[in-house]
C-alpha cells in the first residue's frame, strides 16, 4: 500500500524522520485511547493502519528512531477506572497488517528467512475473518470460567467477568475433556449487524444513546458496571486464540480450533486451513465479496501459520506475533469541506496542524478533524481553507486528508500561512537544520521549552495519563483548569494539593464540579501514586523519544533511579564509558540517548525532579520510585548480557536474539566489561577479538544451543 504521506520514506533525512515518528506515535496513542478505552474512535481502521504503516517504514529505515510509545511497541490503552485490573498470564498483543497480496507474500517470506527455510518451503496457513469487535480473554481453571478480562494495555485488562457470564457463546464450564488445568482462551465480543440496527432503532424511539457502529455498541455493552445491562444487549463471541496454558493441547492452529468447538466455544464458521498462500488469498477474496452478507462487521482476514511449533519458534516482535498478520480490507473514504486549520503545540514543542472539517460520516464514524502532520504536507497537497477534500479513515486513529478535489475549489479558498512563532507563547518556532545535510526539519518546534504554557500543560497531561502515572480524577480538563489558575504548574505540585488545601492556601472545594466525595477520591488517587515503578516514572517524565518500551528497557538495565540518574549525567560526555553503555542497550538508539542525556543535563529539569521526588528533609510530600525487583533465575542466562557475532548456521540472528530475550537475557550490540557471554559463529571479527581481549566468555553456536536446550 502506498503511503499517503507526502515525502517518500526513502527520501526522508534523519531529522525529518525523527520528527514525523514522534508525531505519528503521539497520534496513534491518542487514538488508541479513544478506541480501546473510550469506545469512541474518531477515525477509521484504514486511516489508523496508514499511520502504523508509515511509522513502521520509518522505523525500518531508521531503527534508532524507534519510539517506545509507537504502535510498534504498544497495544491498546490502559484499563479504565471503575473495573478491577487483571494481569494477563501472557501478553495480549495485536497484529501487524497487510494491505495487498504482495504484503501477504512478504509476511511468509519474512517467516521463512527468520526460520532459515528455503524460499520455496511450503508453510500451511489458516485464514479467518477479522472481527471488528472487542478483544476478550477468558481464564478457565479446571474447566471453569474464573476471570474474563479486556485487552487493556496488553499486559493488564479490565475484569468484566460478571458481564461475560451473560454472553451465551461463553460457556461457564468447558465441555468434553482434554482441556489444560489452566488456560486463557481469547476471542472477540461482537454485536450482529441486525441486532445492532434493532438496538439503535429502540434507543431512538426511547430517546436513548445511538451508537455509531456495532463495535462501539459491543464495547459499551461489555464494559457496563451493571451486568444486567450487558445481559440485555445481544452480544456474541468467537474464540480464535489462547494465551497462557498449563499444558499443550494441540499441535496446529486448526486442531486448536477443533478443540475449542469440542469444549463448547464458538469459532468462526469461515475458518479455513490453507495449504498455500494462493488458497488464503482466495479466502480473502471470497470474504471481501460476502462482507455485507456475513451478519457482523469484519475489516479483513487474519492469516496464521498453522503449525504451533513454528509459531513458538517465530515468537513475537514488539507488539505483534511474527506468525500471524491481518490482511485488511480497503479503507473507506468520503468528501467534505476543510473549514479551518488550527495549530496544536505538543509537550515537546512540536507545532502540529490539525484540519477542522465539516463533519462527515466515513464508514460509520463521524469525522470532524484530521491530521496534517506538518507545513510541507499542507503545501504539497496545496490545501486551502474552503477546499473540498477527500478524507480517509483506517484503523482507530486520526483521519487523514488524501487530497483536494481541485475542480470543486471555490474562488475564495484561502491559502494557509504556517506560523513561524509559537501560537501559545510567541517564541520563535524554527525548523532546525539537519547538522549533516543542512536541510530544514519537517517540524517546527517552539524554542521556549521551559516556559511555554502549551508545552508545560501537555507535559502535565502526559504525566497523569493512563499509560503514565494514571491518576484518576486528573483528566485533561482538570489539568487545564488547575494550570490556568496557577495551582499546578509542574508535576511536584500535584503531590502537594492535599497539604495546600488543608492549610488553606488553596480551596479546591470552591472549584466548579468539585465536591467532598470527588475531592476525597482525588486525594486518594494521588496518594496511591506516591510510590511508582521506575519504568512508569521514566515514561511519565515525557522525555522526547522515551516511550513505554524505551522506559522499560532503561528500567530493566539500570534497576534503580539513583543508578540511572548518575549514569545519564555521566553519559552526557560521549567519551565516558556510561555513554557507550547506554547506546549499547539493544533498542536504545542515538536519538533516544541524546534526548535522555540532554534532559538530565538541564538544571531546570533537575530542579523539577528535586521538587517531585521524596526526600526526608526537603520534600516529604514527594513520590518514591521503586527499584526493579530481581527476578529469580529461571534459565542459565536469566539476567545476563549477551552479544551475538558472526554467522549463525542453524538459526537466524533474529531467532537467537528472540530466544535469549525470552529466557530473561539482555542482548547488546557491542561487547563491554558488562558483557557476560559472547556467542560467536563463523566470520566473527572485532567483537570476538574484543571479548577475548577483556576475558569475556565466548561459546560456539552449538554450545549455545546446548546451554538453552532444556529451556527453549
Amino acid at each position: 500500500m502506498k503511503s499517503i504521506r507526502l515525502i517518500d520514506v526513502a527520501k526522508l533525512d534523519v531529522l525529518a524522520a525523527s520528527a514525523e515518528a514522534e508525531a505519528l506515535s503521539r497520534e496513534i496513542i491518542e487514538h488508541d485511547q479513544l478506541y480501546y478505552q473510550n469506545d469512541a474512535p474518531k477515525i477509521s481502521d484504514a486511516e489508523y493502519d496508514t499511520l502504523r504503516v508509515r511509522l513502521a517504514a520509518i522505523e525500518a529505515r531508521f531503527p534508532h528512531l524507534r519510539l517506545g510509545d509507537s504502535p510498534s511497541d504498544r497495544v491498546g490503552a490502559a484499563p479504565a477506572a471503575g473495573f478491577a485490573k487483571v494481569a494477563h498470564g501472557a501478553p495480549m498483543l495485536s497484529l501487524d497488517n497487510a494491505f495487498s497480496e504482495e504484503d501477504a507474500g512478504d509476511f511468509l517470506n519474512r517467516a521463512r528467512r527468520f526460520l532459515r527455510l528455503e524460499a520455496d518451503t511450503q508453510i500451511t496457513l489458516t485464514a479467518e475473518p477479522k472481527i471488528d469487535g472487542l478483544s476478550l480473554s477468558l481464564t478457565y481453571v479446571d474447566g471453569e470460567l474464573v476471570v474474563a478480562a479486556t485487552r487493556g494495555d496488553g499486559r493488564e485488562g479490565e475484569d468484566v467477568t460478571a458481564n461475560a457470564r451473560t454472553i451465551a457463546d461463553i460457556p461457564q464450564q468447558l465441555h468434553a475433556d482434554g482441556w489444560p488445568q489452566r488456560i486463557e482462551i481469547r476471542g472477540e465480543v461482537y454485536m450482529p449487524t441486525e441486532a445492532f440496527g434493532a438496538l439503535n432503532a429502540r434507543a431512538e424511539a426511547e430517546g436513548g444513546q445511538i451508537f455509531a457502529n456495532p463495535r462501539n455498541a459491543a464495547a459499551g455493552a461489555l464494559r457496563q458496571l451493571d451486568p444486567n445491562i450487558t445481559a440485555s444487549r445481544p452480544l456474541r463471541f468467537f474464540a480464535y486464540a489462547w494465551g497462557a496454558s498449563s499444558a499443550v493441547f494441540a499441535q496446529t492452529q486448526t486442531a486448536a480450533m477443533a478443540q475449542f468447538r469440542a469444549w463448547g466455544l464458538s469459532t468462526n464458521p469461515d475458518f479455513r486451513r490453507c495449504e498455500t498462500l494462493a488458497q488464503a488469498l482466495a479466502v480473502y477474496a471470497d470474504l471481501a465479496g460476502r462482507r455485507a452478507l456475513l451478519g457482523y462487521d469484519v475489516d479483513g482476514v487474519v492469516y496464521k501459520i498453522d503449525e504451533i511449533a513454528l509459531q513458538e519458534r517465530l515468537g513475537f516482535a514488539g507488539r505483534a506475533p511474527r506468525w500471524a498478520i491481518a490482511h485488511k480490507f480497503p479503507a473507506q473514504q468520503a468528501q467534505t469541506v476543510l473549514e479551518a486549520i488550527e495549530i496544536q503545540v505538543g509537550r515537546t514543542g512540536a507545532l502540529t496542524p490539525v484540519a477542522r472539517l465539516k463533519p462527515v460520516n466515513v464508514g460509520g464514524v463521524v469525522v470532524a478533524n484530521a491530521t496534517l502532520h506538518n507545513e510541507d504536507e499542507i503545501a504539497r497537497k496545496d490545501l486551502r481553507i474552503g477546499d473540498q477534500v477527500i478524507v480517509q479513515r483506517a484503523g482507530d486513529v486520526i483521519p487523514q486528508i488524501l487530497g483536494v478535489v481541485v475542480e470543486k475549489r471555490p474562488a475564495d479558498a484561502i491559502k494557509f500561512v504556517f506560523p513561524d512563532h509559537c501560537p501559545a507563547c510567541g517564541a520563535p518556532a524554527p525548523r532546525d537544520p539537519d547538522p549533516k545535510g543542512g536541510k530544514a526539519d519537517a517540524v517546527r518546534r517552539c524554542s521556549n521549552e521551559r516556559n511555554c504554557p502549551a508545552q508545560m500543560v501537555e507535559r502535565l497531561k502526559h504525566f497523569v495519563s493512563r499509560a503514565a502515572l494514571d491518576i484518576d480524577g486528573l483528566g485533561a480538563k482538570q489539568i487545564d483548569a488547575l494550570f490556568a489558575d496557577g495551582i499546578v504548574r509542574e508535576p511536584g505540585d500535584i503531590f502537594t494539593l492535599e497539604d495546600r488545601h488543608n492549610r488553606g492556601d488553596i480551596d479546591l472545594l470552591a472549584r466548579d464540579g468539585v465536591g467532598e466525595t470527588s475531592l476525597r477520591n482525588l486525594f486518594a488517587a494521588i496518594e496511591a501514586r506516591r510510590s511508582v515503578p521506575l519504568a512508569k516514572f521514566l515514561f511519565a517524565l515525557g522525555i522526547r523519544h522515551v516511550g513505554e518500551q524505551t522506559a522499560h528497557l532503561l528500567a530493566q538495565h539500570y534497576k534503580s533511579w539513583e543508578v540511572f540518574v548518575q549514569a545519564m549525567q555521566d553519559a552526557a560526555d560521549p567519551l565516558h564509558p556510561a555513554h557507550g553503555e547506554l547506546t549499547a542497550i539493544d533498542g536504545i538508539g542515538s536519538a533516544s540517548a541524546n534526548a535522555i542525556t540532554l534532559y538530565f543535563s538541564a538544571a531546570h529539569n533537575l530542579g523539577v525532579l528535586t521538587r517531585l521526588i521524596y526526600t526526608r528533609d526537603n520534600n516529604p510530600h514527594g513520590i518514591r520510585i521503586r527499584e526493579v525487583e530481581a527476578v529469580a533465575a529461571s534459565s542459565p542466562i536469566a539476567g545476563k548480557t549477551l552479544v551475538f557475532t558472526g554467522m549463525l548456521e542453524t538459526m537466524s540472528r533474529d531467532e537467537a536474539k528472540a530466544q535469549a530475550q525470552k529466557l530473561g537475557a539482555k542482548v547488546a550490540g557491542a561487547v563491554s566489561s558488562k558483557t557476560d557471554l559472547v556467542i560467536a559463529g563463523p566470520g566473527a571479527g572485532s567483537k570476538l577479538k574484543q571479548a577475548e581481549a577483556i576475558g569475556v566468555t565466548v561459546i560456539s553456536e552449538q554450545e549455545w544451543r546446548g546451554l538453552i536446550s532444556a529451556h527453549a
